[in-house]
């Protein structure tokens, strides 16, 4: 667990931009009359800052370096991508709030099998009733925002 107060609030952070994120990706391609340019420009003015970023800190990877990475890593920036453009689709037309019940609830799901499975790096952990309770629960709220 960790000990540093930041390491838990970082991801906090994190997921609450993630509604952020998904209606100003919908307002952009609603501005520019595409979902998947919205997506592109969304991922342009991200790669840039984070070329910023790798520049000033001079952590550019090697040629070598990148000649080792396995075919599966490059699949990041394609889920990253096939996100955006699902929240600036779908965000604006069901709602911040359900949009990201089924966010989360598919992203409790896959983490249940990355940690069950120790798939992409993460540790075992196997999956228990409770930890199935707990998605159940999840999925429970997604029925009931959906009724209200």
């Amino acid at each position: 667990m960790p000990k540093a107060w930041w390491l838990l609030a970082l991801p906090f952070i994190a997921g609450a931009f993630l509604p952020l994120q998904a209606g100003i990706n919908g307002q952009l391609a609603k501005q520019i009359s595409s979902v998947m340019s919205a997506a592109l420009v969304s991922f342009l003015v991200g790669t840039l800052a984070l070329l910023a970023v790798v520049l000033i800190q001079r952590e550019l990877p090697t040629f070598e370096a990148l000649k080792g990475v396995s075919w599966w890593q490059w699949g990041g920036g394609l889920l990253g991508a096939v996100f955006i453009a699902t929240a600036a689709f779908a965000g604006p037309r069901i709602g911040a709030l359900l949009f990201m019940t089924l966010v989360l609830a598919g992203q409790l799901s896959m983490a249940l099998m990355l940690d069950h499975f120790g798939w992409a790096g993460y540790r075992e952990a196997p999956i228990s009733i409770g930890k199935l309770a707990g998605l159940a629960l999840i999925i429970g709220g997604v029925w009931l925002i959906r009724r209200g």
